[in-house]
């Protein structure tokens, strides 16, 4: 039994799936990610891009910040590719409970997911730090300089920097649901962004299943690894209603 047949099964026999993405999930809609050869972290800057999207350079350098952040982070054109296309499909059919995603680009939602924990939030909300404003993301980025709210407030986008915690709701969200799944996949991360890769300890379901280009911290205790692309495997999955009739052999 191959890989592809194995995750097949093991999706079949499942209730309670919950996927766990990182940048590598959206890759293939032709976002880069942050830490592999080509990443973001791996290119050239005056500034490395890990200290512009601190808090403290958000706040000393606000115009900077925003520079960077319209040029490397809004990736608006972008479209779900077959993996967020498929986890949508799996929650529709009573498969799939939860994504939990490290990603901030949206394409979950815009994909058709409904329960999604975004543990760094989304480039698509944006709040005037002054009075509480909403702004989507096409105001931020068509705006020059610091862009400012009707007060006279500064934007900021609802992304969680560094030098910043995380949503106490949403982590506690998060928690809930890999702790209450029968499977948990995990694609697309390196596992070592904290706090959010240690919530995957949580977990104590049936299946832990593992996709991803390459090898992550946890996969000698995985049932299932996978070092291929995350759109192409997910999408050669048959998605079948709940049942109990299916067993991993």
């Amino acid at each position: 039994m191959n890989n592809n047949e194995i995750l097949q099964k093991i999706i079949d026999k499942s209730k309670r799936i919950v996927f766990f993405g990182g940048a590598g999930v959206s890759t293939e809609s032709g976002i880069p990610d942050f830490r592999s050869a080509d990443g973001l972290y791996n290119q050239k800057y005056d500034v490395p891009p890990e200290t512009i999207l601190s808090h403290t350079y958000f706040v000393r350098h606000t115009e900077k910040f925003f520079d960077f952040y319209r040029d490397k982070m809004l990736c608006l054109d972008a479209k779900p590719n077959k993996a967020h296309l498929k986890l949508a499909e799996l929650e529709r059919k009573g498969k799939l409970s939860a994504v939990v995603t490290q990603n901030i680009d949206g394409l979950h939602t815009a994909a058709g997911s409904k329960k999604v924990y975004e543990l760094h939030g989304s480039v698509h909300r944006n709040y005037c730090v002054k009075c509480g404003k909403f702004y989507g993301a096409d105001y931020i980025l068509n705006s020059r300089g610091v862009p400012k709210c009707s007060c006279s407030g500064i934007i900021k986008p609802d992304v969680v920097l560094y030098e910043e915690g995380l949503d106490g709701e949403t982590v506690t969200n998060a928690v809930t649901a890999i702790s209450e799944a029968d499977t948990l996949i995990i694609a697309g991360t390196s596992l070592t962004v904290y706090p959010a890769a240690g919530m995957v300890r949580y977990f104590g379901g049936d299946n832990l299943v593992l996709i991803n280009r390459d090898e992550t911290s946890v996969d000698s205790s995985a049932t299932l690894v996978m070092h291929e692309k995350i759109g192409e495997t997910l999408d050669k999955i048959i998605v079948r209603e709940c049942s109990n009739r299916y067993n991993i052999s």
